[in-house]
């Protein structure tokens, strides 16, 4: 499957210079398009109160329009409509905002990610899930991995051959309850899109990472003790360098500038 990375949404959060970007997977899959996260979509500049909440004040979106996933999908040439289905990591706002620009689109998640978005605990929970960015009421396809199967190493895997054979959800719960990573296979390779199980590429290779952003994923995170085990896993992929993996995130703007310039490659 052909795989385009597209930064979706600009973010410059308090105490990171580099800033933050909405890493989206444009899938062309055997019979039409998919999205792996939707990034910020076009409602959102118009109501970024209702649409994206009091984060809005420290990671600071930019919210462009041209970076919406549906204007730069027309912007490469494709109907919009053929996007059929989109995989979310989770249901953060960044990470949803465009679903209301593809209404017809099915979205897949895990089902506990699903049950967190529709009955929140706590205040963390109650603040990260907004009711408007599925008030255009979705089509939502949920799924329980199996524990039983696996992925590399990780458990809990479920390849959605609703969508192609390709496309594996990973259950990867901490960052969210319901969190869950993305492996495409894009021919040569396996992109291993793992949203917000990090937030810096420091936190893998060892090299330092943003103070801001260590903090914010503390504070949010659902179980910190998994987002630190999910931390030494992938760790531990990233230093095995394996070539037919090539490991992103939903955020980091080094990943992401790395990945287009494979893309041009044709690495």
């Amino acid at each position: 499957m052909k795989v385009t990375h597209l930064n979706c949404g600009t973010m410059r959060p308090w105490g990171a210079p580099e800033g933050l970007v909405c890493h989206v997977l444009l899938v062309e899959t055997g019979s039409g398009l998919a999205l792996v996260d939707s990034g910020l979509g076009l409602r959102d500049r118009q109501a970024p109160d209702a649409r994206f909440g009091p984060a809005r004040h420290f990671v600071r979106p930019v919210f462009d329009e041209h970076e919406a996933a549906i204007r730069q999908i027309q912007a490469l040439g494709h109907d919009p409509h053929d996007v059929r289905d989109i995989v979310l990591t989770h249901f953060d706002a960044d990470h949803t905002g465009g679903l209301s620009d593809f209404p017809w689109a099915r979205v897949h998640l895990t089902a506990k990610e699903n049950d967190a978005a529709l009955h929140p605990h706590g205040p963390i929970e109650k603040g990260r899930y907004l009711h408007t960015q599925r008030d255009h009421e979705p089509q939502v396809v949920t799924y329980e991995p199996a524990q039983g199967d696996s992925w590399r190493g990780f458990h809990g895997a479920r390849q959605l051959t609703e969508i192609d054979d390709g496309i594996v959800l990973i259950a990867l719960p901490g960052h969210s309850r319901g969190h869950a990573a993305v492996a495409v296979d894009a021919g040569d390779r396996w992109i291993l899109h793992v949203g917000d199980a990090f937030y810096h590429h420091g936190q893998l290779d060892g090299t330092r990472s943003p103070f801001s952003l260590r903090a914010m994923e503390r504070v949010i995170a659902y179980d910190w003790a998994r987002v630190r085990a999910n931390h030494a896993r992938l760790r531990e992929l990233w230093t095995a360098n394996q070539p037919d993996v090539h490991i992103i995130n939903a955020h980091d703007p080094r990943l992401f500038r790395d990945s287009i310039d494979g893309e041009v490659r044709g690495a």
